[in-house]
């Protein structure tokens, strides 16, 4: 179980959790942490909690999720549904939400959502000095499509134009994949070298691009060197080389 804890701040946050069974924000806890429907699963129970002493509304809003050029992109979608939209959570109690498919799964390709659940403000409190941080959530929903749903990964390196070395990754298959971080070793060595915290998702026919600055005291690496790369993601560890090209 993987927990997090946010400090007291005003501003608004969003969570990307993953290889969690259960994410906590402050006294919310959330179960489970993403959602994945089917033409044989239209419909997903998510739980929200409150472990907390005071009472907590939330509303939630579906969007559709997509990418471009290495962004997320929401638009608005009545394609997904979740019941009920709007409720208040006793301190105490749990709140049942059903996440519900009312289109059928594409053929071939992995639709994708996000759940936003965003806290309310409670009413006016003439005593009450100080800010006060409103939570915002967001769970992922993933749709099957009809045929077999896999990523399809290829990377690649490059030097930038200042010496940095990009890490390209597209995924040509007709499914999300997920990075949670990823280790570079160079040729010859099983230490890495460098290593990079990511949580990042790349959605079915998109790219991503990470800027790994290089200091003077690092190896020069020229095109056609190739670099161990180890990762984990939502589908299990992967290791494969980078060929780094001009």
């Amino acid at each position: 179980m993987l927990k997090l804890a946010m400090a007291k701040a005003a501003c608004a946050l969003i969570l990307f959790v993953m290889g969690a069974s259960v994410v906590s924000a402050a006294s919310l806890a959330v179960s489970p942490v993403r959602a994945t429907l089917s033409a044989s699963q239209k419909v997903e129970a998510i739980t929200v909690r409150n472990s907390g002493t005071e009472a907590v509304s939330l509303q939630l809003e579906v969007m559709n999720w997509s990418q471009q050029e290495g962004k997320n992109v929401y638009t608005a979608t009545r394609e997904l549904l979740v019941n009920p939209p709007i409720f208040t959570l006793p301190p105490g109690e749990s709140q049942l939400i059903r996440a519900g498919l009312r289109r059928a799964p594409d053929a071939r390709y992995e639709q994708t959502y996000r759940i936003f659940m965003q806290e309310l403000p409670p009413p006016p409190d003439p005593d009450f000095v100080g800010s006060k941080m409103l939570l915002r959530l967001s769970l992922p929903v993933f749709v099957l499509p009809a045929y077999a749903a896999e990523p399809d990964l290829r990377w690649q390196a490059t030097h930038t134009s200042d010496g940095a070395l990009k890490i390209s990754l597209d995924n040509l298959g007709n499914a999300h994949i997920q990075i949670a971080n990823f280790s570079l070793s160079l040729p010859g060595s099983a230490q890495p070298w460098i290593t990079r915290q990511s949580s990042t998702y790349v959605l079915h026919g998109q790219s991503h691009n990470w800027i790994l600055p290089v200091s003077a005291d690092d190896p020069a690496l020229p095109p056609g060197a190739t670099l161990q790369l180890f990762a984990q993601t939502d589908a299990g560890d992967l290791e494969t080389e980078v060929l780094i090209t001009p």
